[in-house]
């Protein structure tokens, strides 16, 4: 696929479709509360987002790399903020309901462990035995359940609508006929995310809102532009390997005949922002498209649909696909990251089985709720994966830190076999 100029046009935004989610029709939230006189539901919905303590640890999470490596590399919470905005883009452009689409896109990581999937995959094979560990299923946990901020709940109390997306945005976890959806085909569906909706029905079979499906496509978009922006800047891919790409050679060949003597860094944010636009502009198009052909007239329409309807052109989603190849293969392989992944694992590794054994170790008020667990080795488990889970990179380093004589070192500077006391 050849690349093309930026387009000149303004992105304004469309009316309000039938088919967007309405705040007015929301199904509510499990506890009742009156409405704002100032704001609708999914706005409140962002806003508790916004101000929740899982949202502003992102700000230490990592993306790729460790966030002390650099102050201009992504954590999870830049991360969030783009995806937020490239959500909110798309929902304007298609008349969906752009503060949902923010809510969800803002949402969306707040499961994630510290080390990005490094801790996730690690805390996902040490909790096999007790359920398994879901970034989506945690995230859910975190706004039902271990948020403690109001006098009257657990959690946040988000609208249904919030809900069924954080859980469902990409695509439905049941299959018509009842059987788990392919990605949880071996592993069933997560305990969390079972265990809420016998309280409140969440339609698992079902497609979530086209503002969910612009949230999830928002993500993929962010994600594949921003690691290649990180991994320039890092070091650990270069313009002549990315030129093995095709989309990105014709990108890359764009910037070139434009700006000829452009500066490294000028040219990296000229690739990057000529990326992204031309994704989104791609999924405005086909999005419409598919929109146009479902006849689907709500957003009930949307749910019922069998398939998703915010997406890709065929081209852009194998442009996608082949970006996506080329960052594993030639960047979260790269050895200096598998180094620091393979440390970040023993950081995991190693409180787990601390708190595990000896729950008293952490901070009063998990300590209590250990106590309080009674000899469930089950809930115990639960509990130190929700306080590990929760932990920044730079938390769980302290924690480390503080129990064991030797922690691993995760810069990527430093030597081979460099650990510090």
């Amino acid at each position: 696929m050849q690349a093309c100029h930026l387009s000149s046009a303004p992105a304004l935004a469309s009316p309000r479709a039938p088919y967007a989610a309405d705040p007015v029709q929301s199904r509510g939230r499990l506890v009742a509360e009156p409405a704002s006189p100032s704001r609708s539901v999914f706005q409140r919905d962002r806003d508790r987002i916004i101000h929740c303590t899982a949202f502003r640890r992102l700000a230490h999470k990592t993306q790729v790399f460790v966030p002390h490596e650099g102050d201009h590399f992504r954590t999870r919470l830049t991360h969030s903020l783009e995806v937020g905005q490239i959500a909110r883009s798309l929902a304007r452009a298609l008349g969906l309901d752009d503060d949902l689409a923010e809510a969800l896109a803002l949402a969306h990581d707040l499961g994630h462990t510290p080390f990005g999937h490094t801790g996730e995959d690690v805390l996902d094979e040490l909790m096999a035995p007790y359920g398994g560990f879901d970034h989506n299923a945690q995230a859910l946990r975190i706004v039902t359940k271990l948020e403690r901020r109001y006098a009257v709940f657990d959690g946040l109390n988000l609208t249904w609508e919030t809900l069924e997306g954080l859980v469902k945005h990409n695509g439905p976890l049941l299959q018509t006929d009842g059987k788990v959806s392919p990605r949880y085909a071996k592993r069933g569906l997560p305990t969390a995310i079972l265990e809420y909706n016998a309280i409140q029905d969440l339609a698992l079979s079902d497609f979530a809102s086209a503002e969910a499906q612009a949230a999830a496509l928002a993500d993929g978009i962010a994600y594949n532009a921003h690691d290649i922006d990180d991994g320039l800047r890092g070091g650990l891919i270069d313009f002549a390997q990315i030129g093995k790409v095709d989309f990105l050679r014709g990108i890359g060949g764009e910037v070139a005949a434009l700006y000829p003597e452009l500066e490294p860094v000028r040219a990296i944010h000229e690739l990057v922002r000529r990326l992204i636009t031309l994704f989104i502009e791609d999924a405005i198009t086909e999005s419409r498209r598919r929109l146009a052909v479902s006849g689907v007239a709500s957003v009930e329409d949307v749910r019922g649909h069998r398939t998703p309807l915010i997406g890709f052109s065929t081209a852009m989603a194998s442009a996608g696909t082949s970006i996506s190849v080329f960052l594993f293969e030639r960047m979260y392989r790269h050895r200096r990251l598998i180094r620091i992944r393979d440390r970040a694992g023993i950081i995991i590794r190693d409180l787990f089985s601390r708190f595990l054994f000896s729950p008293e170790l952490m901070p009063a008020e998990w300590a209590r709720a250990a106590a309080k667990s009674g000899t469930g080795e089950t809930r115990l488990a639960r509990l130190v994966c929700d306080y590990i889970a929760g932990m920044t990179d730079l938390y769980a380093i302290a924690e480390h830190r503080r129990l064991f004589d030797k922690t691993p070192e995760l810069r990527l500077s430093a030597p081979e076999t460099q650990e510090s006391d």
